[in-house]
């Protein structure tokens, strides 16, 4: 066994195994832990399996290409195929991407409800519904506003900014309980104050008697004519060999492995949609990281990742934040290169590192690839990539009417700017889809929610409409993108739906 109680690692299998539960759960991310803690406390007897590996506390550093390798799917080198190219990331790891986010918890705006239950057809969807939802996932995961003395000079910076332009600026809410602020947030909490699934729900349902193998990747999802009956997975070994195969015979299957590998899984496991629309409404909010450059020492990795949001431009779909990163991945997210981007780097500690959310109209969709794998489409609309331009230039204004010498873009062939008439032209200008370097952390969408079942893959619960005992417990069900951080819209769903399974287990035969 492992080093936790109720934790088998692939290290420690050397036989294949073989297991039977009331449910299992594919995933150990925001939703996957969620359902896991929520089923295990109904009494329920529950594995997880976790395609990534069990990384503690104890283990995170500030070293990036360690992180990148161990709790990153493909090292966090993705894209999206179309033009531009969106470069996204995923959680690989115990925890999933709540391991290596921002911590950045919002509830998804009541429009956004209210849009779902109306247009999408919903139920029990609305703001009054999901209240006492949110309030139950606030609690248990610590949510509220950062502690004032954590907030870097970066922060500060693009707060006084926007304050200077009359903006609605919010204080963040994260799920944490007294960070420090080593801005470690991407790569791993070394501290524990961010309450990822590692440290909340994985703990909670082990506790609770559920059982978790990590390093095992399912391939595929069992089934007895149309329903769910269980999973096949492998264990990896750690020098990446395939090893023994893992079994697991249960009442429901939950996939909880996000918006990219969610529908991969169930379509390699011969699942189909009445409504044919299963990997298709991805969304991805696509953000454009903009740099600004001080005179002044700006330390921005002292400091929370992220301490403010401008909200002066929701309404139109634009979120604004800082959020420093460290060096490589700052380099990364710029479009310069070579010599160039050894000289812009020079400047890293008078750097403001911001970006512009853009909430997307448009959608993609995920095909699956014989010998790649899942491949997300995506092309954004005319109008989007309008707002990733206003964003940007947003940005740039808020950057310098708080004291930037120059702001470095993220399009391709543009000139940095530097100063306010820069701005003002680049408002009006036309920038190419191939010039554009965008990137994203929100994935969402592929396997709706909808009562229709024309137009969902899902129940307004999760459960899958062609398929008895199978459940989504991921951004995929989301029916449309929530123009935010997406982590407690899923949590309190997860809850929710998790609270629904087990008053209606009898009818799933559990």
């Amino acid at each position: 066994m492992g080093r936790v109680p109720g934790l088998t690692e692939g290290a420690d299998v050397a036989a294949d195994v073989r297991e039977s539960c009331d449910a299992v759960v594919v995933g150990s991310g925001a939703g996957g832990a969620t359902m896991a803690a929520e089923l295990t406390a109904a009494g329920m007897d529950v594995i997880v399996v976790e395609e990534g590996g069990y990384h503690p506390t104890g283990s995170f550093t500030a070293d990036a290409g360690r992180a990148l390798r161990t709790l990153y799917r493909d090292g966090g080198a993705q894209s999206s195929v179309g033009r531009p190219p969106i470069a996204f990331s995923e959680g690989r790891c115990v925890g999933g991407s709540t391991v290596i986010n921002g911590g950045m918890s919002f509830r998804t705006p009541p429009h956004v409800l209210e849009r779902w239950a109306r247009e999408e057809d919903v139920l029990a969807v609305g703001p009054d519904d999901m209240a006492p939802w949110f309030d139950r996932v606030e609690q248990r995961l610590s949510v509220g506003p950062q502690d004032p003395g954590s907030i870097g000079r970066d922060n500060e910076l693009l707060k006084l900014g926007a304050e200077r332009r009359g903006w609605k600026v919010i204080d963040n809410r994260r799920n944490q309980v007294h960070c420090c602020g080593c801005n470690n947030c991407v790569l791993g909490c070394p501290t524990g104050a961010k309450r990822s699934m590692l440290v909340t729900n994985v703990p909670r349902a082990l506790r609770g008697g559920a059982r978790l193998f990590a390093d095992c990747r399912v391939e595929r999802v069992t089934r007895r004519g149309k329903r769910a009956t269980g999973i096949v997975g492998r264990f990896a070994r750690r020098d990446g060999r395939a090893g023994p195969r893992l079994e697991v015979e249960a009442g429901v299957v939950v996939s909880a492995c996000g918006s990219i590998q969610t529908p991969a899984l169930l379509r390699r496991s011969g699942f189909r949609s009445p409504s044919g629309q299963l990997g298709r409404h991805l969304t991805m909010h696509p953000n454009g990281v903009v740099v600004g450059v001080f005179d002044e020492s700006v330390r921005g990795w002292h400091g929370v990742h992220q301490g403010f949001q401008v909200r002066e431009f929701a309404d139109d779909g634009i979120i604004i934040a800082a959020s420093n990163l460290p060096p490589s991945l700052v380099a990364l997210a710029l479009p310069h290169h070579g010599r160039a981007l050894g000289e812009v780097m020079a400047d890293y500690d008078r750097m403001v590192t911001a970006g512009c959310l853009i909430e997307d109209s448009t959608s993609g969709r995920v095909l699956d690839v014989p010998g790649v794998g899942p491949v997300p489409l995506y092309r954004a609309s005319e109008g989007d990539l309008r707002r990733v331009v206003r964003g940007v230039a947003l940005t740039a204004e808020a950057l310098f009417e708080a004291g930037a010498r120059k702001v470095l873009l993220p399009f391709h062939g543009v000139p940095d700017l530097l100063g306010p008439d820069d701005v003002r032209a680049l408002f009006r200008r036309t920038i190419p889809r191939g010039a554009m370097q965008l990137l994203t952390v929100h994935l969402m969408g592929t396997a709706r929610m909808s009562e229709d079942r024309a137009r969902g893959v899902v129940s307004s619960y999760g459960a899958f409409h062609d398929a008895a005992g199978l459940f989504v417990a991921d951004a995929s069900l989301f029916p449309g993108p929530v123009g935010l951080n997406p982590m407690e819209t899923i949590v309190a769903l997860a809850s929710r739906n998790a609270d629904w399974l087990v008053a209606h287990r009898q009818h799933h035969g559990i």
